[in-house]
């Protein structure tokens, strides 16, 4: 098979790193962008013009366009568009400015949307390829104390299974990579809110002191478990998937708090199913029972 092309945000760090470093050892090319490009330097020197880079802020709409039509006009065709590029509030809503708010969205969502946005016309044009988003356990799974965070991947999770629907006619195909907590340094840099008392003690108090190093090193070490290479080489792989799956569920804790999410989603909606159908229109709940309509 002939090596593919690719398009990562985030890639100085993190996930991004850890796939742009895999994918060029594979032999594959790679447009990268970064806040930060420099940082991927080294591999520049390495990789030479298998490596193509840019500088990108995904929360600056008319910088994405820009830089998603330069790549794609570098290396003429781009198989695999990675949206990759976020980061983490941790805080209750309460606390959380409104300046972190509209740059959580900003980046997470907005960004993951007009990428997205950008890149489509040039994967419809050559007749096909993948959009690989990277959602999170927190995509289904409610993590208090990352209401926003999580208002993002649960937005990010609804786009694009409605953009798989209409990306499908194209031969553009669409996953949702779900990986859960991972020894990158996501923990590490996640912006803060200014606490306020009130949650001092609760949920959100305890989970602040988790992620500020307070917890014992042995629960961390279980909760943390993802290995961001395999991680990595699991995204990598799967773009040899036909069809391209919709979700890549990654980690042992990601798949077991998604399955117990999902179970009990569905049993609270089975729970409601006569309520729901009570509320249709008479003539229409008269159908269902075999009463002629009048």
């Amino acid at each position: 098979m002939a090596p593919r092309t690719w398009f990562i945000t985030g890639a100085a760090s993190g996930f991004g790193y850890e796939l742009t470093t895999l994918l060029l050892a594979r032999g594959e090319r790679v447009a990268a962008t970064s806040r930060r490009d420099d940082a991927l330097s080294p591999l520049m020197a390495q990789y030479g013009d298998r490596l193509w880079t840019a500088p990108l802020d995904v929360a600056d709409a008319s910088a994405i366009r820009r830089v998603v039509g330069e790549a794609f006009s570098a290396f003429g065709r781009i198989d695999v568009v990675v949206s990759n590029a976020g980061f983490g509030v941790l805080g209750a809503a309460e606390e959380v400015s409104d300046e972190l708010l509209r740059r959580q969205i900003e980046v997470n969502l907005i960004g993951a949307i007009q990428l997205t946005r950008a890149a489509v016309p040039y994967l419809r044009a050559q007749g096909g390829g993948r959009i690989m988003q990277m959602s999170s356990s927190g995509g289904q799974v409610p993590d208090p104390g990352m209401s926003v965070y999580n208002a993002t991947k649960f937005g990010v999770e609804g786009f694009f299974e409605s953009v798989a629907i209409e990306l499908a006619p194209f031969g553009i195909e669409v996953t949702l990579v779900e990986p859960g907590g991972a020894r990158t340094g996501f923990n590490r840099n996640l912006a803060v809110a200014d606490p306020i008392g009130a949650y001092a003690t609760g949920i959100v108090g305890r989970i602040r002191g988790m992620l500020g190093g307070d917890a014992d090193p042995e629960f961390v070490r279980r909760a943390v478990a993802g290995d961001p290479r395999k991680i990595a080489r699991a995204v990598a792989d799967s773009a040899a998937a036909a069809p391209a799956p919709r979700r890549l569920t990654l980690g042992g804790n990601a798949y077991e708090a998604i399955e117990a999410a999902l179970q009990d989603r569905l049993s609270a909606l089975r729970a409601q199913r006569e309520l729901a159908y009570g509320t249709d229109a008479d003539d229409v709940v008269a159908e269902r029972a075999g009463a002629p309509v009048t």
